[in-house]
């Protein structure tokens, strides 16, 4: 039977994740050389092509993703059975990769994590910030723990393990114009203001071009940026208007600062954030207790809206 050197898995996974063959090789500190060779090596021991070349460097072929899939896996229990080891000891030690979009930060920073550390003081962690789509690969393929996403698209190996309503709303000045408006606000009626969007790949962004295309309307915004915190400042000077879910302002809109419209597109009313793993992995005793911590507490933030933790999903 053939075998799998697991030196050879890790180059394809650098490779095919870095996107071309001198950048795993930087990121592994050996010769690019080294990394070609090896992975030639295993394509002919497996008799398949694992790797393809193109313009921007390298992607996996089929069989390439095959094994990539099989690495991570391997990856995972490792991990999965050295947490559980050190948790026979109590829970003491151990890391937690968490991913997210930049609107949870909030949440997060504002009691949540301070009342997990204060439970497990020497827990560490990693929180890196993502689009939607970046939330999602990044899950999935196991490079984080749990992700905190809002709107993923569609994806199989995904389990959602709490999900909130949390509608879009126009973030608007208190002083603002439109913080006078009568009723809900129509995409429509943004026409005559400065407007600031997320990029399309983040899921705000495409729930909006979704309720542009069913109202038969075209936003055209002044600023696009990958940045909450721009947005909310480009909001909070005077300069426009923008779209986010109120929970991204919770507390510029207590404080008066800024005010949340609802909007009159039933579509931007029924989006949710929710908490997810890959569908099928055994967390750690660190990430699952955290995961279990943060389902809790953000259920229970939730005024009226959130449902229950599902394994279903």
């Amino acid at each position: 039977m053939q075998s799998l050197d697991e030196r050879c898995l890790r180059y394809l996974a650098e490779a095919v994740g870095c996107g071309s063959v001198r950048a795993a090789a930087d990121k592994l500190n050996v010769n690019a050389s080294a990394v070609s060779r090896q992975l030639a090596q295993m394509e002919v021991q497996l008799a398949t092509p694992l790797i393809e070349r193109h313009r921007r460097g390298v992607r996996a072929t089929p069989a390439g993703s095959l094994l990539l899939d099989y690495y991570r896996r391997q990856a995972s229990d490792r991990e999965d059975i050295l947490a559980k080891l050190t948790d026979l000891k109590g829970l003491r030690r151990g890391h937690i990769d968490v991913v997210l979009g930049e609107g949870f930060v909030g949440d997060l920073m504002s009691g949540l994590l301070q009342g997990f550390w204060g439970r497990h003081p020497d827990l560490t962690m990693t929180l890196d910030l993502a689009a939607t789509n970046d939330v999602v690969r990044r899950v999935v393929e196991d490079e984080a723990h749990l992700g905190l996403v809002y709107n993923p698209p569609p994806e199989p190996r995904l389990r959602t393990h709490l999900a909130m309503p949390q509608p879009i709303r126009v973030l608007v000045r208190a002083d603002h114009p439109l913080a006078a408006h009568p009723g809900p606000v129509r995409l429509a009626d943004l026409a005559g203001h400065r407007l600031g969007t997320m990029h399309p790949a983040y899921g705000i962004r495409q729930i909006i071009a979704a309720a542009e295309r069913a109202e038969g309307v075209q936003l055209d915004p002044v600023l696009i940026t990958g940045s909450i915190g721009v947005l909310k400042q480009f909001v909070a000077s005077g300069i426009g208007v923008t779209l986010l879910p109120a929970f991204c302002a919770a507390q510029e809109v207590a404080e008066g600062s800024l005010a949340a419209l609802p909007l009159a597109d039933p579509g931007l009313d029924g989006v949710e954030a929710q908490i997810v793993t890959r569908l099928g992995r055994q967390l750690p005793p660190a990430a699952g207790t955290l995961l279990q911590h943060l389902a809790r507490g953000m259920a229970g933030e939730a005024k009226g809206g959130a449902r229950n933790p599902s394994s279903s999903r």
